[in-house]
């Protein structure tokens, strides 16, 4: 247990599927029961409560009576919209037992993609906040045609709490928490109580996913910097732990707590920084450093390789030579372009191009480091 923390008042708190069903044996209603009981005193008490839940898929599967994650995506799309009426029974039924009333919103990648879809987003949660109202969200996997979009919903959670500017992002799983090492491998791994979600070494730490699931660890350590972008700690707790929400809120973790210690970004760059990148390009180290420690702007001159195909506007990647991120960001100059002007001074632009749609491949204000 590591030592008390202020875990704030405005949380997003995301139960998996594995969790959810029971190893997909059916939605285990004792245990839902037993965290909206504890949501609903958080909510008594002043709290802004989100909650991501997966599960569709997992309870359109035992309502259809297969055995087994279909591998076809039209299969899965029809089992969520069977398994999201029993979500939506569930979580109402729960609720309206403490006179509190909940409210379904289904998202998908592109309603976060689009600039003016995000702020929509945000401005309703912040209204259902507003009013009391628990929200309760999923992907909405009838429409979306690629079969992972978020990755079992923690790095939807983790853009959840982004939207709301959440104190605390809560990872309800099957498992106590992250472990050092993989528990199949050594069963006497112990437990990582807290780490800064930033460090390097969690990733070699995160292990794979389960049957049901399509997180596993990978996927929320990527939530939870993902979640400290608006200045959101993180806990991966056991959702079968009696009471750890409640836990949670007097400052006591039972699970592993990673704190987010990097600069909180404005909700503008918080959205470029989760946008799919088309390309990359390969900076020189001196576009690094500028890039990193100076905060300015990316020039043509700092670039030595472009690699991908994009158009102007669209996201990239900028990586060192030895390919680890380093930012993304939104061009001024499509792929073609791009590569016929790298290595160049802006002023030398015009004569290769025959114009200058910028000065710059990406402006400051349209990049963000990663």
């Amino acid at each position: 247990m590591t030592d008390a923390f202020r875990a704030g008042t405005t949380w997003v708190v995301k139960v998996g599927s594995s969790l959810l069903t029971n190893g997909g044996t059916g939605i285990d209603h004792s245990l839902v029961q037993g965290w909206v009981d504890d949501l609903a005193q958080l909510r008594a008490q002043g709290y802004r409560l989100v909650l991501v839940s997966s599960g569709a898929v997992a309870e359109g599967m035992q309502r259809l009576g297969l055995k087994e994650r279909p591998h076809s995506i039209h299969v899965l799309q029809a089992a969520a919209a069977v398994g999201q009426m029993g979500l939506v029974q569930m979580y109402e039924s729960a609720f309206q037992q403490h006179a509190l009333h909940t409210a379904q919103i289904l998202l998908t990648h592109d309603d976060l993609r689009s600039r003016e879809r995000y702020l929509n987003a945000k401005s309703t949660l912040k209204q259902l906040l507003d009013l009391g109202v628990v929200p309760v969200i999923n992907e909405n996997d009838t429409v979306v045609t690629d079969e992972i979009q978020f990755g079992d919903n923690d790095t939807l959670a983790a853009l959840v709490a982004n939207l709301i500017e959440a104190d605390t992002l809560l990872l309800l799983t099957d498992q106590q928490g992250l472990l050092e090492e993989n528990p199949t491998t050594n069963p006497l791994a112990e437990l990582v109580k807290e780490m800064s979600a930033s460090d390097k070494r969690l990733d070699q730490m995160a292990g794979g996913s389960s049957l049901l699931g399509r997180g596993g660890m990978v996927t929320k350590i990527r939530a939870a910097r993902i979640a400290s972008r608006s200045g959101a700690n993180t806990v991966i707790a056991s959702g079968r732990r009696p009471g750890v929400i409640k836990e949670l809120s007097t400052g006591m973790v039972t699970g592993t707590l990673l704190r987010a210690d990097r600069e909180i970004l404005i909700a503008r760059k918080q959205w470029l920084a989760h946008l799919p990148v088309k390309g990359t390009l390969v900076l020189d180290d001196g576009a690094c450093l500028v890039l990193e420690k100076q905060g300015r702007s990316l020039l043509p001159v700092g670039v030595v390789k472009v690699e991908g195909e994009f158009t102007r506007g669209d996201t990239v990647a900028c990586v060192d030579t030895q390919g680890n991120n380093i930012a993304r960001g939104l061009i001024n100059y499509n792929h073609q372009e791009t590569g016929s002007i790298i290595g160049l001074s802006s002023e030398k632009v015009e004569a290769v191009l025959g114009y200058v749609a910028e000065e710059e491949l990406i402006h400051r204000d349209n990049l963000v480091l990663v």
